[in-house]
């Protein structure tokens, strides 16, 4: 076996004719290259980038990557402060769709093709909207790869592939939500008008507590949420951001009827939860959705989600003149973007915001005792006839 020395590195030609380069890197320790060269010239060129990348200031140690993405990536997720719900998505995104493709390849073996081919094969599996997440996971995971000197390049470089694609679901006629809080049991109805009329999240108003409503001044704190995990384990926590913690007005016209829900189904005492389940348990979506779904098929929207309740509220706010500041603090929009920008609305204009809602389902509520008059007198014409 020959060796060549070089200012750099060194090159030997191995009895099989190939030839192996070696160097030493800015650890102290000796490294080769993953394989062997046909040609004495290509070994040499190796070399010559493995020099620049060290003279650049870019070279990483190319054994620091070999760690499994499973192992990492679970240790990834250990190491950060994150919400129960944002925990548990996380986990069920890594164990369902990133782990059985890269659970046990190195970090420093993942390139962009296999992403590529990765993405496309989980679109045909399951929604866009949980690619993205997952994608957008796995490109932060080896972004922190990247971050402590363990790969040279994160490989997940697909333009907009983190973007959920989520089309604007169309608005509801406000007179579809008074149908359905009247087809719910009725426990559930002021349920329906605060997800509606105060922008209330489910885990908001799952969490909420009588301590949180001020009926005389007409307002409600939002201070916390019920979160629900995937295995159906419930915890209370804080509001999803900062931008969460809020103060929200709620219109006139529907205080009366918070006041008997409270007389009649919530919790007692301060603490006690204003909206519970029939055996007077934590409200849970998973109970609550066999309800929901009835109701959304009799009214004839069996795609409807409870969210969009909220949805239509804060366009309903919008169009009785909020302003986009007022809209996202009503909302408790969280941004990293906007927080500074939406957390200080005025809250004598959201008072104003509140009455609008109120007028808007005063409005509805007369056009549907108007039709149901006009029913009942063609019913006794028809009777007479």
């Amino acid at each position: 076996m020959a060796e060549s020395r070089r200012k750099f590195g060194n090159i030997r030609e191995l009895p099989s004719g190939r030839f192996q380069a070696r160097y030493k890197g800015p650890d102290g320790r000796s490294h080769g290259a993953p394989d062997t060269f046909t040609t004495k010239a290509d070994a040499g060129r190796w070399l010559v980038l493995r020099e620049a990348e060290i003279l650049r200031g870019d070279w990483t140690d190319p054994n620091a990557g070999k760690i499994p993405f499973g192992a990492f990536a679970a240790q990834w997720i250990s190491d950060r402060v994150l919400k129960p719900r944002t925990e548990d998505l996380y986990r069920g995104l890594l164990k369902n769709h990133l782990a059985p493709t890269f659970g046990n390849c190195y970090l420093a073996d993942i390139k962009e093709a296999d992403v590529r081919r990765w993405r496309k094969e989980r679109l045909g599996v399951v929604g866009q909207s949980t690619v993205a997440k997952a994608y957008q996971l796995l490109k932060s995971i080896m972004g922190t790869a990247v971050d402590d000197e363990l790969i040279r390049r994160n490989p997940c470089r697909i333009k907009g592939a983190g973007t959920p694609d989520t089309p604007e679901r169309e608005m509801i006629p406000l007179a579809k939500v008074l149908e359905i809080a009247a087809k719910v049991p009725k426990r559930y109805r002021v349920l329906v008008l605060l997800g509606t009329f105060a922008s209330l999240r489910w885990g908001e108003l799952a969490g909420l507590r009588r301590g949180q409503l001020d009926l005389e001044e007409g307002v409600v704190r939002v201070v916390g949420a019920l979160a629900e995990l995937d295995g159906g384990k419930l915890l209370h926590d804080t509001p999803k951001s900062r931008a969460g913690r809020r103060v929200v007005s709620i219109p006139e016209e529907i205080i009366p009827e918070l006041r008997a829900h409270l007389d009649e189904f919530a919790e007692p005492g301060e603490n006690g939860h204003v909206f519970v389940g029939p055996k007077g348990g934590l409200l849970r979506r998973s109970g609550f959705r066999r309800i929901w779904n009835k109701v959304r098929k009799d009214v004839g929207l069996p795609g409807l989600r409870f969210h969009d309740l909220r949805h239509v509220g804060n366009t309903l706010a919008a169009a009785n003149g909020a302003s986009l500041k007022e809209l996202m603090s009503r909302m408790g929009h969280a941004s990293a973007r906007a927080a500074l920008i939406y957390q200080h609305a005025s809250r004598d204009r959201d008072k104003v915001i509140a009455a609008a809602l109120g007028k808007a389902l005063t409005v509805a509520q007369e056009k549907e005792k108007k039709k149901v008059s006009g029913t009942q007198v063609a019913r006794k014409i028809d009777a007479g006839a």
